[in-house]
């Protein structure tokens, strides 16, 4: 305990080179933490996206591509589904529940999902969790009802019964299809995944709004009233993809198959989980990069604090020399600056770990909001304590190579006035 009470003493002199060198310890720990907690936030966000699904299919492509569109809102499709191959796909035996979905609108930079009630009955998220309201009602009651995201109705602030506009494309500058004002019937609770940006309304709503348009043009001089579209029977010739959930999850293999063999049109089938792990492979060396940058920067760290204690060396020479005069031995030495550096290091994991979590308190709505990545606030995993464990540990070591300098400082040395 006294060189535990010399090393807290010998700080409180030094307070500002310690007090720095305790704030640089405290950023590389909440670097190396942060970006842990991002990606396992990340690839927690992205797997719970989309739960109970056994297969999603759409039009020939990449699997990944396919996941990243119709999942993910992410990119466009190459192209779409007939409705009719849909229909001979969706009325197979082996087929419990479908689930069609038709992108390509948008709504002030939000996407625009044309689906049918069957989404709002088995689309789940999260461990296998449905949909619920915030306000109103689910579904599509007619033609002019349109259910949005959590996010959507609190960043636009929107409420049950305002209209809105939707536009033809992404983007905010897409020619507007103001013949169909929609009326907000529903606001989902919030999922923290695409659904939460995502302003949903019905695949028939999806084909009146396109009424006077011709393979993605608007037909020059054609304007359908609101009054004769009302009136119009709508049914989809095509969608961008299905999600579709099987009697038996043993049959997933050999559905898709069947899918990607379809010879009425080429199409594609993925397993979500499947590509999930595809999409994490792609993405596992930037994941490592980071987390070698992380590592590099707490070494920095742990080198600069012996840098600051090795600089000082020079200043303390009489201090030393006092302690071995009084009968300090030079065990009492090495363990005076070792407890120095095991002192600083811990009190900079400690600040770390507790600035990043408030950090996270405060940033995790406005991260949830801009990327969809909802960060679990909870205790350490094993493999954080693992790092904190290795910092504290190196740390300690590192105290070792000043104490060595000093040890070598001889007595005359240290009291021998330089001029």
């Amino acid at each position: 305990m006294t060189v535990i009470r010399l090393a807290m003493q010998s700080l409180r002199n030094r307070w500002l080179t310690a007090l720095l060198t305790v704030l640089a310890i405290a950023v590389s720990v909440m670097l190396l933490l942060g970006v842990e907690k991002i990606r396992n936030g990340a690839r927690a966000s992205f797997a719970n996206t989309i739960s109970g699904t056994d297969l999603v299919v759409g039009a020939r492509s990449g699997g990944l591509q396919l996941l990243l569109y119709s999942v993910f809102r992410i990119g466009n499709a190459t192209n779409e589904v007939t409705w009719r191959s849909y229909k001979d796909i969706a009325s197979r035996p082996e087929v419990a529940w479908t689930i069609p979905i038709a992108l390509g609108d948008s709504h002030r930079g939000y996407r625009v999902l044309g689906t049918t009630n069957a989404y709002f009955k088995h689309y789940r998220f999260r461990d296998k969790q449905l949909l619920t309201l915030q306000a109103g009602r689910g579904g599509f009651h007619g033609l002019l009802d349109t259910v949005i995201g959590a996010d959507v109705a609190r960043t636009l602030g929107y409420k049950i019964g305002d209209k809105i506009i939707v536009s033809h494309g992404l983007g905010e500058i897409g020619e507007k299809h103001d013949v169909l004002p929609f009326e907000i019937t529903g606001i989902l609770a919030k999922t923290g995944t695409p659904v939460d940006r995502t302003v949903h309304v019905s695949l028939e709503a999806i084909e009146a709004m396109h009424v006077d348009w011709h393979k993605g043009y608007k037909m020059p001089g054609q304007t359908t009233p609101l009054a004769k579209i009302l009136r119009m029977k709508f049914r989809p010739d095509e969608v961008t993809a299905a999600f579709i959930g099987l009697k038996s999850r043993l049959q997933a293999f050999k559905f898709q198959r069947f899918v990607n063999d379809y010879s009425k049109e080429p199409l594609t089938a993925v397993l979500p989980g499947v590509a999930l792990h595809q999409l994490w492979s792609l993405v596992g060396t930037a994941e490592r990069a980071l987390l070698l940058i992380s590592v590099m920067v707490v070494i920095t760290a742990i080198l600069g604090m012996i840098t600051m204690i090795l600089a000082t060396l020079n200043e303390r020479r009489r201090e030393i020399a006092i302690l071995r005069s009084v009968g300090a031995g030079p065990r009492t030495v090495v363990g005076l600056l070792v407890a120095e550096t095991s002192i600083l290091t811990l009190a900079g994991v400690v600040l770390g770990v507790f600035s990043l979590y408030g950090l996270l308190i405060v940033a995790r709505p406005a991260i949830d909001r801009a990327y969809g990545i909802y960060l679990e606030i909870g205790a350490p995993t094993q493999r954080e304590l693992l790092a904190l464990a290795a910092i504290i540990l190196g740390g300690c070591l590192a105290g070792f190579v000043p104490a060595w300098r000093a040890y070598r400082l001889s007595l005359a040395d240290g009291m021998m006035v330089r001029t």
